[in-house]
């Protein structure tokens, strides 16, 4: 009998970690708080590993632990994405309230630090950023 166990595990893991990557950056760009959609990402995970862990099927309750393990760290991901905002290591959004405020603040920049070809040197533009303090957890 053919096992296709793996392949939807694989593509549910490939799918998992790129809406991570997107989702997360889109989301933190697009909401004011970023609680909501937290507590949202923290229950759907929960909720999915409660269906794998009730689920009959191996494949179905194992595409559903790693799409909700996913969102979970999606969710806290969430947090760090905003502190990669206002330290500057990431694209604020001026249309966002709380990404105008470390705007305002001076602690945030709109220039995308990885939309260069590679090997250019890295020229920020006039718009000052604060000095870097590293980070703390």
């Amino acid at each position: 009998m053919l096992q296709t166990s793996g392949l939807w595990l694989a593509i549910a893991t490939f799918l998992s970690i790129w809406w991570g990557h997107v989702g997360v950056r889109w989301l933190e760009a697009k909401c004011a708080d970023i609680r909501p959609p937290m507590v949202i990402l923290i229950i759907a995970g929960l909720l999915l590993n409660l269906v794998a862990l009730f689920s009959a099927n191996v494949t179905i309750g194992g595409v559903c632990s790693v799409v909700g393990i996913s969102l979970w760290w999606d969710a806290f991901e969430l947090v760090r994405q905003d502190r990669r905002v206002r330290h500057g290591h990431a694209p604020a959004n001026p249309h966002n309230p709380r990404h105008a405020r470390y705007l305002a603040e001076g602690r945030a920049t709109i220039h995308d630090p990885l939309d260069r070809e590679p090997g250019e040197v890295l020229i920020l533009p006039q718009q000052p950023v604060r000095e870097r303090e590293p980070e703390t957890v």
